[in-house]
């Protein structure tokens, strides 16, 4: 039996938003044909936790990311943000994807600053921009273009355009599947120091088992698509975490075997 907790994590103190998944499936319709993604998904978040979600490639969970964001409705299910129905976007929910997809003929400023823009209220909120590119320590690169930046400052740019919003719920699409192992490893401890630091509830796709119990608090491991839960599991282990953990070589391990991946290992 594999130790799944250890000791109580220290999260911070909780200003997101609760989130529930209940009853979701969904489906796209694809050549005349319907194609199952989701099948009777149900989960909670509380205020202030992060949570990862595994599964193999294709299975949903990415589809899984765009109904929590209210870009599109499930076909049967709800979710439900501090108890209200989700029906749309919404600013309290902010996507972060693995594309920064940042505008090459604005600066970094601008670009962080494009959200407040959009609502009006840029002019008023210009110290909100300013704060959220200290954040994500770039304040020596407010007035820099994207061609200007490496891969790394570019995705801390569109992470400082995320919370520019002050969101309450935080969805990263594999945000860092596009960067080098060594950024990447920088990058995941930068995202966990801010969640810690600023309180939002946190949902996370990613592919890698390992980045997955270096930062969350529950791992949620998926099946094939249609995607269901095959596992929910708690990481009780402390901040900072550190990799060479053997609980968590432990707790990697179990997963990769619930991904039917534990004879590479």
């Amino acid at each position: 039996m594999v130790a799944l907790a250890v000791a109580k994590a220290s999260g911070p103190a909780a200003v997101g938003a609760s989130l529930d998944v209940e009853g979701v499936s969904h489906a796209f319709d694809i050549d005349g044909a319907v194609l199952p993604v989701l099948d009777n998904v149900s989960f909670g978040l509380e205020p202030g936790e992060f949570v990862a979600l595994l599964g193999p490639s294709g299975c949903g969970k990415s589809t899984l990311l765009r109904l929590v964001a209210g870009l599109e409705p499930p076909r049967s299910g709800t979710l439900r943000e501090d108890g209200d129905l989700i029906t749309g976007p919404f600013p309290s929910r902010v996507v972060v994807f693995q594309d920064p997809t940042l505008f090459p003929w604005r600066t970094v400023w601008h670009n962080v600053g494009l959200g407040l823009e959009a609502q009006g209220i840029l002019k008023s909120q210009r110290h909100r921009v300013d704060a959220a590119i200290d954040l994500v320590g770039l304040s020596g690169f407010r007035n820099a273009y994207p061609h200007q930046l490496s891969g790394g400052m570019a995705q801390r740019v569109a992470l400082a355009r995320a919370l520019v919003n002050d969101p309450r719920i935080l969805v990263l699409d594999e945000p860092l599947g596009k960067l080098d192992s060594l950024t990447r490893i920088t990058m995941q401890a930068e995202i966990a120091s801010l969640w810690q630091r600023s309180g939002f509830t946190t949902l996370l796709v990613t592919h890698d088992v390992e980045e997955a119990v270096f930062l969350a608090n529950r791992v949620i491991v998926f099946s094939e698509r249609p995607a269901r839960i095959k596992a929910d599991i708690r990481v009780d282990y402390p901040y900072p975490r550190h990799r060479g953990d053997p609980g968590l070589a432990e707790l990697r391990r179990h997963i990769l075997g619930l991904l039917g991946l534990d004879s590479t290992w």
